[in-house]
């Protein structure tokens, strides 16, 4: 009889310590699951997808600090297409000189109304003038706020009979207006924006 209890009390540490074993199994399990969850969630927060061509691409997120010089060559680099890329058809001016201003403060308007009155865009459109604009280098100064820029960009200028090559230089201050939208991705404002220089460098006959 007290070999068959022994036997029992033996069976019943067996148990005992299988239990201990599969409860510190399981937990560490559990906390191996919990922690690859947390990693792979984390991982999926510091990508970001963009719509390319009606692609969708992966990216990695970034401190923006590191990417602060290629945002606002950009942004500068979006506003001067906007505002120069120009067809001879007055609608299709006024929409990219519409999206040029969300990027911009008033100065801009004030250059875009004084191209007007000075004739600028009745001339292209009644002489079939396309416009566009290539910048060449934009130079950006990141001492002090709001940040300072000097663009320099190549206009061309393509009728019918000939292509003329102009020379534009721009300067203006850019600030940080921490507010992203779908006419302002980058959520930066030009301002005190000015044309230093504007005209022709080469005229080619076709």
């Amino acid at each position: 009889m007290f070999t068959h209890l022994k036997n029992i009390e033996t069976a019943f540490q067996h148990i005992k310590r299988f239990s201990y074993l599969l409860i510190i199994g399981c937990t560490l399990i559990t906390c191996f699951f919990g922690w690859n969850s947390f990693e792979s969630v984390n991982q999926a927060n510091n990508k970001v997808y963009v719509l390319y061509n009606g692609k969708l691409l992966e990216a990695f997120a970034a401190d923006r600090k590191n990417n602060l010089p290629v945002e606002l060559r950009d942004h500068i680099r979006t506003f001067h297409q906007y505002f120069f890329n120009l067809s001879p058809d007055d609608k299709a001016i006024e929409a990219g000189i519409s999206q040029a201003l969300y990027l911009a403060d008033q100065s801009a308007k004030r250059q875009y109304d004084n191209l007007k009155e000075s004739g600028y865009y009745n001339n292209l459109i009644s002489a079939n003038i396309s416009q566009q604009i290539h910048v060449d280098t934009t130079e950006l100064n990141l001492n002090s706020t709001p940040w300072t820029f000097t663009c320099y960009a190549t206009e061309k200028l393509t009728r019918s009979s000939s292509t003329a090559l102009r020379r534009l230089v721009t300067q203006g201050q850019i600030r940080n207006i921490q507010s992203e939208t779908d006419n302002n991705p980058h959520g930066f404002l030009i301002e005190n924006w000015q044309i230093i220089e504007n005209r022709d460098t080469t005229i080619l006959h076709q």
